[in-house]
């Protein structure tokens, strides 16, 4: 049996501390060894434990339920020997990055668990799509993440107004969360995010191409992902990463860098999406109704920061987007939010015929 000491001393490194003992307490009872998933494969995984990094098959942790797999980042408890190994259980997760799975099921697909800072990479190469952040923000706030922007390959923007503007552009959709301009190529800005991603787990997330690859390397100080050239005309890149693998850092903190998101749908991110539009849920508190769409309703506080310049049109009409799209999604499996979509598809489809009747006039 592995002497307490000695799976601190080797754990340690990738996020043990004294709550995890407490929490594997029970499995150490029965003899489990302790370790954490540093990648998974076609329901085997890699678990880095105290007598070293060990093959383990996870067919034990209910593998139907995509909530329920084993994932990178999880802590769980591992036969101490045998051929094959197998997962017996994974710890409570203190926080999961979730998206939508792209079956027609309403299921959640869970990306990394355990995971203290979330960097959503973003590269310069090609313009700002400011919508597709504002989703990969409200994903990485509902987590339980801190999230953090890395705006990816700022040497191709030698102009620094220019990468100014782009900064504040990205701060202006990102409220409580620092943005980085950084190059892996020349090293600007990576002092800052090495010293944010040491402390604790950190999770690379962004589109393929948008350098996360590469920033993996100049994280660890060594070429230990694979890195191939974006294209030209629009930036985009195979997926040199195929696995979530779980970095030990250098600098101490470990690195889950993630393969290249297509789709990036909300799962029941209601909280995250509403943290991204604070400034808006901030505003909304002074409508006249309590439940204001911020569309034609007298009294609208938003409505009026919209029309005095206070509130970008754009950030209102992405928050009404990923507002849809969530509850579109919770729609699926909660009866009560259907039956209430229902009722407010019928009340706008009822005003918008007594519009088209009092525009059309009473001879109609």
């Amino acid at each position: 049996m592995t002497s307490t000491s000695a799976v601190f001393s080797a754990l340690a490194p990738y996020g043990w501390d004294e709550a995890w003992a407490d929490a594997f307490a029970p499995y150490a009872a029965d003899g489990l060894l302790p370790g954490r998933v540093v990648r998974v494969d076609r329901g085997q995984c890699d678990i880095v434990t105290a007598d070293g990094t060990v093959r383990a098959d996870t067919e034990f942790v209910v593998p139907r339920d995509p909530m329920k797999v084993v994932c990178t980042g999880d802590w769980v408890a591992v036969d101490p020997d045998g051929d094959p190994r197998y997962v017996r259980a994974y710890l409570p997760r203190r926080t999961a990055f979730v998206r939508s799975t792209s079956s027609k099921r309403s299921e959640g697909q869970i990306l990394a668990a355990n995971v203290d800072h979330a960097v959503v990479a973003v590269s310069l190469a090609l313009e700002l799509d400011l919508g597709r952040v504002e989703r990969f923000l409200a994903l990485a706030w509902e987590s339980g993440a801190q999230p953090v922007v890395a705006l990816t390959k700022a040497d191709l923007v030698p102009d620094p107004v220019t990468l100014a503007h782009l900064v504040q552009d990205v701060e202006t959709s990102a409220p409580g969360v620092p943005v980085l301009a950084v190059s892996a190529l020349h090293g600007d800005g990576l002092d800052t995010l090495v010293a944010l991603a040491g402390s604790g787990t950190s999770v690379l997330l962004g589109q393929s191409g948008a350098g996360k690859s590469t920033l993996a390397n100049a994280l660890v100080g060594a070429d230990v992902m694979d890195v191939r050239a974006a294209r030209d005309v629009d930036g985009k890149g195979r997926h040199t990463t195929t696995t979530r693998n779980l970095l030990a850092l250098p600098s101490g903190g470990v690195l889950i860098d993630t393969p290249g998101l297509r789709g990036v749908g909300l799962f029941d991110a209601e909280t995250g999406v509403g943290q991204v539009f604070s400034e808006i849920e901030e505003l909304a508190g002074g409508c006249r109704f309590h439940d204001c769409a911020h569309e034609t309703e007298p009294g609208c506080a938003v409505r009026f920061a919209v029309e005095n310049g206070e509130l970008p049109e754009r950030r209102l009409e992405s928050y009404r987007k990923l507002m849809r799209e969530n509850q579109w999604i919770v729609a699926k499996t909660d009866a009560r939010v259907r039956a209430e979509l229902r009722r407010d598809w019928k009340r706008k489809g009822a005003e918008g015929r007594a519009a088209m009747r009092a525009k059309r006039g009473p001879w109609t």
